[in-house]
């Protein structure tokens, strides 16, 4: 079976454990996810499981992915993201909810992180400043230099300074199963997780056990 959903964040709460700790948790309404496609390395070069998410308009659908999904007699999907996986004993077709996972399991979620749009090196990569006295007025949260003398006389590329902060990728690890609830399709995983509410998100099994 593929240990894999797509979800939705829905945000953090907590929950309370038999000792009467509080368990920070984030809710992720996940699934059911229908399995759209399945790719083999001797057609596609790679195994792999598509699955599709989230119903929607068919007229919101271009014709070829309406054509795409109705080859198994699925409804309109929003959203369609490829898993790899080798012995997933699964066929186009069938539908996967969290009842796939069990509590105390560890997950990797991914997700896109929140954007900050041009931000400066203190607040980016939490770079010092410089002093606030000795005469400087306007120097207290710029980077400072960092050219190199005649050889090579340049920044080199890569070099942490003022950019674009956000909607990267990311993917948090290790994160404990604490609560499951079938009938409305939510997981809840012990930390947070990347991303706004109602961000998009992948939960899979943890790579690194």
């Amino acid at each position: 079976m593929l240990k894999g959903l797509i979800g939705k964040k829905i945000g953090m709460t907590q929950i309370f454990s038999e000792d009467g700790a509080a368990v920070p948790m984030t809710l992720i309404e996940a699934g059911p996810c229908y399995v759209t496609q399945i790719l083999t390395s001797e057609d596609d070069g790679y195994s792999a499981v598509q699955l599709g998410f989230s119903e929607s308009k068919p007229k919101r659908l271009t014709g070829g992915e309406l054509g795409h999904l109705k080859r198994n007699d699925l409804p309109p999907l929003k959203y369609l993201r490829e898993f790899r996986s080798k012995d997933h004993g699964m066929k186009e077709g069938d539908t996967i909810t969290v009842a796939t996972f069990e509590i105390g399991e560890l997950v990797d979620v991914i997700g896109t992180s929140k954007g900050k749009g041009f931000q400066g090196a203190v607040k980016r990569y939490h770079f010092k400043g410089g002093p606030k006295t000795h005469g400087q007025s306007d120097r207290l949260r710029a980077p400072g230099a960092r050219g190199a003398t005649t050889t090579p006389g340049r920044v080199f590329k890569g070099s942490r300074g003022p950019g674009h902060m956000g909607n990267d990728r990311v993917t948090a690890q290790h994160l404990k199963v604490v609560l499951l609830d079938a009938e409305r399709n939510l997981i809840g995983v012990r930390g947070a997780i990347p991303g706004p509410k109602g961000g998009l998100v992948l939960v899979k099994s943890a790579r690194k056990v």
